[in-house]
């Protein structure tokens, strides 16, 4: 994982909260302006840094995240930040994936990627097929009843499997006898409980 170090500083009352956010052996991080680059074996992906209130300056391979101050609101801020960069190096090195299990008892659905959107027919016997939207650079791979997402981006790859299950959430009928869906079950490694 990316080496990370906490400094505070600034005078007193007015300290601030530096943090160092190293690229490992393999992985290289620019700053330009406030679009930092993370780029590895698995590709390339830029983000901007998000709050006016965190700086960043790049030093040799590493990217310093800093705060004027050191109240929660900006400890809160500078973690967010520092989070996005970890995602971004995982995902350049090892691409981020989320496995999803397709369910079903009453109806046997189908499952195409057209475009970017994932069709899934059959649900419940519906006519009319439903339909979830794949963000950009996020690989859907079907597989029987095993679905895998995985992308440089952690975020777009959650989100298309937050899409996925909810294009297949049920109103209107009893939960506990109509089980039929997508569900993930795997986050990035770790299993859903």
């Amino acid at each position: 994982m990316a080496k990370e170090a906490n400094k505070k500083t600034g005078g007193k009352g007015k300290e601030g909260i530096t943090v160092e956010v190293q690229a490992p052996e393999g992985i290289t991080l620019s700053l330009n302006g406030r679009d930092v680059t993370a780029t590895g074996p698995q590709g390339s992906f830029t983000r901007k840094i998000q709050s006016r209130r965190v700086s960043a300056r790049q030093d040799s391979n590493k990217v310093v995240l800093t705060t004027l101050t050191s109240r929660k609101k900006e400890l809160a801020l500078i973690n967010t930040e520092r989070g996005n960069l970890r995602n971004m190096i995982h995902g350049v090195r090892d691409k981020a994936t989320y496995k999803m299990k397709v369910l079903f008892s009453h109806f046997p659905m189908g499952l195409k990627v057209q475009g970017n959107t994932l069709l899934i027919d059959n649900f419940l016997g519906e006519k009319n097929p439903r339909k979830a939207v794949l963000y950009e650079g996020v690989k859907v791979d079907i597989k029987g009843q095993d679905v895998t997402i995985t992308g440089i981006n952690k975020d777009a790859v959650a989100q298309t499997a937050a899409n996925i299950e909810q294009s297949t959430k049920i109103r209107k009928l009893d939960p506990r006898v109509f089980q039929d869906g997508i569900y993930i079950i795997e986050k990035d490694g770790k299993p859903v409980r």
